[in-house]
């Protein structure tokens, strides 16, 4: 079977003869290439409409683009930036790509970005900001490194202001959740407070990672092409094991669908957003989650270095949230990680683990 060949089109056509001929075309430059892929010939084209379409963007800001990506600066990006930055880099081009340098370093080129972001943030403040932020990232380095002398978006006013290191998840919320949640929700919700994990690294946690008494995961914000992810180990809460314990195995994955399938990225946020919808939690996301089990490792004695080791917070965003948010949460944790044993012993942590993880949990 032969692999399908990226950035290649392939078009079959029907002759006069009645005979079909097929035909392939480099993506980029729309150049038609000679020979059956696989061969010597085949594979020459190929280069030749590569080296056409990377002097094709010299000069430009598609060629600043591709440049950047050939950079130590963007090896060392994790995987999961990395495709955030193409996703928006793919819009920039698409709006300047074929801009040239001295027009990137002009003031007007400045004026036409923040003019789009002023528009666009009025109903999409923060991926407004995020969009230009990745732009302002690759002109940055582009000014300090590469052919530019100037960048002319050093500096912009935001338009998205909130601070979600005030926002977590309390008794109240995660009772009213339980009450109306699935059970592969409920396992969520459970998994998430009782690791501190993100989303992602959740739905992909397979029984592999788990031991019987720890779960050991590389963190996928970390991971990058040239490096795995961040390795955590986290010893499982006595409520966690018995769920944990007490689920069927119907996958090699932990978290998954009621067919025993693995979560789509998008799927599970809509299953997750309509149970918040029906619990009326407004305002609070899954990522929130994980400053409430920030502030209940501090409470039950975990000393900050602690924390970050497990849940993967920067030391400043997990003293933000400890800041803000402890004396909320004074009451939901009495003893820590070694000590972390019952820090989730909370009326609707066992009720979670013992009564729904066991039974219905899958």
């Amino acid at each position: 079977m032969r692999a399908r060949l990226k950035g290649i089109n392939k078009i079959t056509r029907t002759l006069a003869s009645g005979e079909k001929a097929v035909y392939y075309y480099h993506r980029a430059t729309g150049a038609r290439l000679s020979g059956e892929p696989g061969s010597t010939e085949f594979l020459a084209s190929i280069a030749e409409a590569e080296a056409k379409s990377r002097n094709r963007s010299q000069g430009t800001l598609s060629g600043l683009i591709r440049e950047f990506e050939a950079t130590a600066k963007w090896r060392k990006l994790a995987d999961s930036t990395r495709s955030e930055y193409r996703r928006v880099m793919t819009f920039w081009e698409d709006q300047y790509g074929t801009c040239p340098h001295v027009a990137l370093e002009d003031k007007a080129f400045r004026r036409d970005v923040l003019k789009w972001h002023d528009g666009y943030s009025a109903a999409h403040p923060r991926e407004a900001d995020n969009r230009v932020t990745i732009l302002a990232r690759v002109l940055s380095w582009a000014a300090k490194d590469g052919p530019l002398d100037r960048n002319v978006l050093d500096s912009f006013d935001r338009a998205y202001q909130g601070d979600r290191s005030e926002k977590i998840w309390l008794p109240e919320h995660v009772e009213a959740f339980m009450a109306v949640a699935e059970p592969e929700m409920r396992l969520a919700i459970v998994l998430a407070l009782h690791t501190g994990q993100r989303q992602g690294d959740l739905l992909q946690l397979a029984w592999s990672n788990y031991n019987g008494t720890h779960l050991a995961l590389r963190q996928g914000k970390s991971r990058r092409a040239d490096k795995p992810g961040r390795l955590v180990t986290i010893r499982c809460t006595k409520a966690l094991k018995t769920t944990l314990d007490g689920l069927d195995k119907r996958s090699t994955l932990i978290l998954t669908t009621k067919t025993g399938r693995a979560f789509k990225k998008r799927y599970f946020a809509d299953q997750w957003e309509k149970t918040c919808k029906a619990a009326g939690i407004e305002d609070l996301h899954f990522h929130d989650i994980r400053g409430t089990t920030v502030t209940m490792l501090f409470q039950a004695g975990c000393n900050l270095a602690e924390i970050v080791s497990i849940t993967g917070h920067s030391l400043r965003r997990a003293q933000e949230i400890l800041d803000r948010y402890l004396a909320r949460t004074s009451t939901m944790a009495d003893s820590a990680i070694a000590k972390f044993e019952n820090v989730l012993e909370t009326d609707f942590a066992k009720r979670t683990a013992k009564q729904e993880g066991g039974k219905d949990a899958k």
